[in-house]
């Protein structure tokens, strides 16, 4: 790991970490009309509220917990009555998944992020709105990367950040929503870097949420000619235009240790360094220029010479064909399944992995060629994930511990300010992590966020944050009282402990999210 070089790149993000959460254009009347009529941002409740009845935690609520951000009342029903393995095969299959308060709530707020669906849906043909099915130029509305200049870059991040956050509260293609923070973290991208400010919307939207729930090749070509990408790591810069010349390695050394082999994964300098020649070339037009935000291949600036990458030849003379020829050694090396699959189970089952999970895992994804959905289902049938002894053992990190709290108390909310402020205290909005590795998954880099998320449970709990709302009265009569608010808050009945405690704080929910159960999924 090159720390020295990650450090540069932190100390020059500045102090962009604070910069866009509460910069936003003025809304037009159109806006603030549209919210006096009252698009709603919390699904309805279902009929039937039904939580767990278990005293330990079920496999029904181990799979809600660890698929989704976190359960809404009713859920446990739902996922109950359906079965846990239909559970996870709608969500192995989001383009199947209606989700139109959601698809409504990004097309009414975000005005920036066009296309807010991602071509990834498109492809799978249900958009999620019917409005959108019957005026497909509302789906185009500028799609076109070079318009984001239009956009003030920290109106950009502002939106970028709230409709992370709504999404993940609103939307029912939850472990879609999951994956795309999984994948925004693997191909993490500071937009605080140059032009990296209005490109990341465009990263997020033709890279991230396009792919994530598709084929990982697919998924990391889209990245290495990723506009926001190019300029993040320098692959703009890579070119060779006279005998003598040294590539930039920046993105190489990336490509090889975060985002396909890993840090162990075998390569060496020299492989850097033939792959950042291979990579030579390709390039981006900045904002003084026509087309700005495209992605073009320069020849005269590609080492057009034989490379030899992690032992395998390559021919001169294929010219940009020599990005392809690249990944495909690289997406079919051993390492990377391995690499992949480390961390897809650190995230759903451990932070110290089982090696067992591991090996399943990696074997789907290279039997699979890279497809997410079967790698996955790989991991969710292991024995491990489905282990008893697993069950809300990891630690949530700060934006699924406020996203589930916001779920669970059925919460309305724009995801104004004042929430994003509590994300960027506890150290995890979204878009704001400076180097390459994207913000870390283990529980020890967290534990020091406690007293923030106790401030932040009491302000929920009490409506003290602005544009967001909870019924707490009107849910606790609709799911049946104390008893069925703790079950659905925790996932199981309450303990005597955990009953006491909540009786003599007054009926507390505020204690319930802050409650070490609750931390935990």
């Amino acid at each position: 790991m090159n720390l020295s070089r990650r450090q540069f790149i932190a100390a020059g993000a500045g102090a962009a970490a604070l910069a866009g959460a509460g910069c936003g254009r003025p809304r037009d009347w159109a806006t603030d009309a549209r919210r006096l009529i009252g698009i709603p941002t919390a699904p309805p409740l279902a009929d039937a509220l039904t939580p767990s009845a278990s005293d330990e935690i079920d496999a029904v609520a181990h799979a809600i917990s660890r698929l989704t951000f976190g359960a809404r009342p009713g859920d446990y029903r739902r996922v109950a009555t359906m079965g846990v393995g239909a559970f996870l095969d709608e969500q192995l299959a989001p383009g199947r998944i209606e989700d139109t308060l959601c698809a409504r709530v990004m097309r009414h707020e975000f005005d920036s992020l066009a296309d807010p669906e991602g071509s990834f849906f498109r492809r799978e043909g249900n958009s999620g709105d019917p409005l959108q099915q019957l005026f497909p130029a509302l789906r185009d509305r500028g799609a076109r990367v070079g318009d984001l200049y239009e956009f003030k870059d920290k109106v950009l991040l502002d939106d970028l950040t709230r409709a992370t956050v709504l999404r993940a509260v609103l939307s029912e293609r939850q472990l879609f929503e999951v994956m795309v923070q999984f994948w925004s973290d693997h191909f993490n991208i500071d937009p605080s870097k140059a032009e990296a400010k209005w490109l990341k919307a465009a990263d997020d939207r033709d890279v991230i949420r396009a792919h994530a729930m598709g084929n990982f090749r697919e998924l990391l070509r889209a990245s290495a000619v990723s506009p926001a990408m190019l300029w993040y790591l320098d692959g703009r810069a890579n070119r060779v235009t006279r005998p003598g010349d040294k590539p930039n390695e920046n993105y190489a050394r990336e490509l090889l240790e975060l985002h396909t082999l890993g840090v162990h994964g075998g390569y060496s300098q020299q492989d850097v360094m033939e792959v950042a020649r291979c990579l030579t070339g390709w390039t981006v037009r900045d904002r003084k220029k026509f087309f700005k935000g495209r992605v073009e291949f320069n020849a005269r600036q590609h080492d057009h010479g034989a490379k030899r990458v992690l032992g395998v030849e390559i021919p001169a003379g294929l010219g940009a064909a020599d990005l392809d020829r690249v990944l495909e050694i690289v997406v079919s090396h051993p390492a990377t399944a391995r690499h992949l699959a480390r961390k897809l189970c650190r995230r759903f089952i451990a932070d110290e992995p089982p090696e067992a999970a591991v090996r399943a895992t990696a074997a789907s994804f290279t039997a699979s060629r890279g497809d997410i959905p079967a790698t996955l289902r790989a991991l969710f049938a292991t024995p491990e994930f489905l282990a008893p002894e697993r069950r809300g053992t990891k630690f949530k990190r700060p934006f699924h511990f406020v996203v589930s709290a916001l779920r669970a108390t059925n919460a309305q909310t724009d995801a104004s300010k004042q929430l994003i402020d509590y994300l960027l205290r506890l150290g995890h909005a979204p878009f704001r992590y400076a180097t390459p590795e994207g913000y870390p998954e283990p529980a020890s880099h967290w534990q020091s966020t406690l007293l923030w998320r106790w401030n932040f449970s009491t302000a929920l709990a009490a409506n003290r944050i602005k544009g967001t709302r909870v019924a707490l009265a009107e849910l606790r009569a609709r799911v049946g009282g104390d008893e069925a608010l703790m079950a659905t808050v925790l996932g199981r009945r309450a303990t005597q402990a955990e009953r006491t405690a909540y009786r003599e704080a007054g009926s507390d929910v505020a204690l319930l999210i802050a409650a070490p159960a609750f931390q935990r999924c």
